[in-house]
């Protein structure tokens, strides 16, 4: 779409130029009048439409009714629908006159020329529509607009590098992580003798994508340091160009410069695509893969992880030691997520600050603070989702992103900007900040989960609940007993303003929360689960790893947890509780911490909704 064209015509000699298909062009008769023009008249060939508007307030009239009084108020706007086949082939004649007598004749000779820019525009579940204007973006299930994967996964081994991370189309599934954009252009070849065709995009663009051309082996056009690109003429109809996301929303202002062009164009077609966003899938999510890293000593917890998936039917992947360098926590190391456009949908991993990376088979994001100061809080055992809610009468269809930081207006630890900003700018998942500074590892999985359940909203909070003295750890290793000491904690306190934040943020009520529960100790003025956390747990649909609390033998039975079975059992949950206490426990983290899981995208589609 461009601003209208002004063509001017001469007495003298005969105009000619090119028009585009469907584009309406302003004659000006005007500029070269005979004197005492009374009236004038137009016509033209049969391919040209040519209407004339008398005065501001009226109406649009075909040329063809006669003659019309010479008014500097007229306007005549000349339009072709169809490409010319030759040169010149159409033609508008403009007749001035004084009474009867003709003074003088003026043409416009016109050759038409059909140039569109196409790309997916209604996504998979819009309504199809006949015309959109591609110059926008809307959200929503009736909007529309182009979409842009990101391309940070790794499809050639022989590479080193993300594919994003270069300039060249190393393999054809590279090409299946990008849109697809169509240049069309109908008419005769010979008017690009003396027209060319530019694609370009602006230099703050140019840092989030790059184009690649078709012909030559899918040359590097555009992007980076390139901004413009003259499209050769090549024999045929259609160009194909391949457009690749470089990186995901962030926090950062969008250039609102318009392309500069070292000639001025006569038309222009723009395509604006949105990025995808990068999304988290919560625990409530059908699980397709449990990951756990081996270490010393920790065989047990890894059977037991692994008759856990047998169980709930997924896939067990053990990453060696040699790779995770004898880190067992690998759900603090990074998040699980995906990005999705209608053509494509692949996971990618969003890597911690501070924290080893992963191996090639998932698409990769990460996100590094300038001064490397990163805290406890920046592991992703501090970054949660929670199942799709509706919370102060609005909908959130993915759900809301959950991290930890301290109180409002209060010096405690937060996450690092980098990553606030990051999760922010995804914008489809909302972000709620909790009140995590008081605990010693300072995460949101030490008090916080989600487990499906077959009513109500589809699913129930578990957050921790704290209990008085009681006999603990009866049957560990070397029969050791203990009572916990009365101690004046905080976190009873703590614990309600986050139900508070949560009842608020996601629209729960009492009857969707469980108390879970839970002893602490305080270790230098922060809190520490006492026994293991139940919370922290490993959900596999129906399966529930929970670590195994050791605690008061009841006849038999460990009160806590047949408290958690009484609890969880009736929503149709299958408990399973897990030795995780010297492994994991004592070193301040349990199951969730030690896995990780890829689960099945959200059916709902994110252009769909409105953030």
């Amino acid at each position: 779409m461009s601003l209208q064209r002004i063509l001017r015509v001469s007495l003298e000699h005969p105009t000619s130029a090119m028009c585009v298909a469907g584009v309406e062009t302003l004659v000006d008769i005007y500029g070269s009048v005979p004197e005492g023009t009374e009236m004038f008249e137009v016509y033209g060939t049969p391919s040209v439409d040519i209407s004339i508007s008398p005065g501001v307030e009226r109406d649009w009239e075909h040329a063809d009714t006669g003659r019309w009084c010479f008014d500097v108020g007229l306007q005549i706007i000349v339009v072709m629908n169809s490409p010319s086949n030759d040169l010149n082939d159409s033609h508008v004649q403009i007749s001035y006159h004084s009474g009867q007598e003709p003074l003088a004749y003026a043409v416009l000779y016109l050759t038409c020329v059909d140039i569109t820019l196409d790309c997916d525009l209604n996504c998979e579940g819009r309504r199809d529509r006949g015309f959109v204007d591609k110059r926008q973006w809307v959200w929503g299930s009736s909007g529309y607009g182009a979409i842009l994967l990101v391309n940070c996964d790794r499809d050639n081994l022989n590479c080193d590098d993300q594919d994003n991370c270069d300039r060249h189309v190393r393999c054809l599934q590279d090409l299946e992580d990008m849109s697809v954009m169509v240049l069309r252009t109908q008419g005769p070849i010979a008017l690009f003798d003396d027209h060319t065709l530019v694609l370009h995009t602006s230099s703050c663009d140019a840092k989030w994508a790059q184009v690649f051309h078709a012909c030559e082996a899918y040359r590097h056009v555009l992007g980076q340091n390139k901004v413009s690109y003259q499209v050769p003429r090549f024999h045929g109809d259609e160009e194909c160009i391949f457009v690749e996301g470089l990186s995901f929303p962030d926090a950062g202002v969008k250039d609102p410069n318009h392309p500069d062009f070292s000639e001025s164009p006569i038309f222009t077609d723009t395509v604006v695509f949105c990025v995808v966003p990068w999304i988290m899938t919560p625990s409530t999510l059908p699980p397709l893969e449990v990951y756990v890293c081996r270490v010393r000593n920790n065989t047990c917890f890894v059977d037991a992880v692994a008759e856990l998936a047998r169980r709930a039917g997924c896939k067990l992947t053990i990453c060696p030691q040699a790779e995770n360098r004898n880190d067992r926590w690998i759900q603090d190391g990074m998040e699980l997520g995906y990005i999705q456009a209608p053509h494509k949908t692949f996971p990618v991993v969003f890597d911690s600050p501070g924290e080893w990376r992963t191996g090639p088979d998932f698409g990769y994001v990460t996100r590094e603070p300038r001064d490397n100061s990163v805290s406890g809080l920046d592991s992703f055992g501090n970054l949660e989702v929670s199942p799709p809610v509706v919370a102060n009468g609005k909908e959130y269809p993915l759900g809301r992103i959950l991290f930890g930081g301290n109180l409002p207006g209060s010096r405690g630890c937060r996450v690092t900007q980098v990553v606030r900003d990051f999760l922010h700018a995804q914008k489809v998942q909302p972000t709620v900040e909790l009140f995590v500074d008081w605990l010693a590892a300072g995460h949101v999985d030490e008090f916080l989960s989600f487990v499906p359940a077959p009513d109500g909203k589809g699913f129930r909070t578990l957050l921790k609940q704290g209990h008085g003295m009681a006999l603990l750890f009866q049957g560990v290793i070397g029969g050791y007993q203990c009572c916990i000491p009365h101690h004046r904690s905080p976190t009873p306190s703590c614990v309600d303003w986050n139900r508070e934040v949560l009842k608020r943020e996601l629209g729960l009520t009492d009857g969707d929360l469980i108390d879970i529960p839970q002893l602490f100790k305080m270790e230098r003025r922060k809190a520490v689960a006492f026994f293991p956390d139940l919370v922290n747990m490993l959900v596999l649909g129906k399966h529930l790893g929970i670590p195994k609390p050791f605690g008061p033998i009841i006849y038999g039975r460990c009160c806590l947890g047949e408290k958690v079975r009484s609890l969880l059992e009736p929503l149709g949950l299958q408990c399973t509780f897990t030795d995780d206490f010297t492994l994991y426990h004592k070193l301040h983290g349990e199951v969730h911490c030690g896995t990780i899981v890829r689960r099945q995208t959200f059916s709902f589609r994110w252009w769909n909704m409105v953030p």
